[in-house]
């Protein structure tokens, strides 16, 4: 059987949905890009584990989507390239963004964890004004069974609950806790809606 992106017809009402949140994901079939991609002599065998591992994710993500995050492989076929999206948590400054990221998964994926970067200008303690995140699962704490929708849960949960300890701004950290107002007009001040394609 042919699990491709495009079939809608038998897939769950949440994949369908989910599928429309992201329409450059609707033209990634992603079991052929990954057989070809393993067919491919010049590939070497970690590229082509990784290959493989994100497509799985991919699979897995799209078979038990969880409420206010998405993420497919960018429309060029690379499954080692996703653009994902994160809807701002209830009760946070963040409330109804929507916040676009770059995940990009290395040869050794999933033994290394992916290069995670927000693409949509953000303001949080730990968050640089480069998009670089500073999370412990995305560096020393990673681990193999950690997927894409546990980093943008854990991202989500960090919208709300920052690490003022070891913050990448400072001024949103001390902000943060001093003057929620004045921290909640820094966010909506440097959000902006981005297009898919930047």
């Amino acid at each position: 059987m042919d699990f491709t992106m495009e079939d809608t017809q038998n897939a769950a009402p949440e994949a369908h949905q989910a599928s429309k949140l992201a329409p450059s994901a609707q033209r990634t079939d992603t079991q052929s890009v990954t057989k070809r991609y393993v067919n491919d002599p010049t590939a070497s065998a970690s590229s082509q584990r990784s290959y493989v591992e994100a497509g799985w994710k991919l699979m897995q993500l799209m078979l038990s989507p969880s409420p206010g995050i998405s993420a497919f492989p960018n429309a060029d076929g690379n499954l080692l390239s996703w653009t994902a999206t994160i809807v701002g948590p209830t009760e946070t400054p963040y409330e109804n963004l929507t916040l676009k990221l770059s995940f990009s998964f290395p040869n050794n994926y999933p033994y290394a964890p992916p290069t995670v970067l927000f693409k949509t200008p953000i303001y949080h303690p730990n968050v640089d004004f480069s998009g670089r995140i500073c999370l412990d699962i995305l560096k020393d704490k990673w681990s193999a069974v950690y997927n894409v929708q546990s980093v943008l849960l854990s991202l989500q949960s960090l919208l709300g609950e920052p690490n003022n300890a070891s913050p990448l701004n400072g001024q949103a950290a001390e902000l943060w806790d001093s003057n929620p107002e004045e921290f909640k007009r820094h966010v909506l001040a440097r959000h902006r809606d981005i297009e898919d394609d930047e």
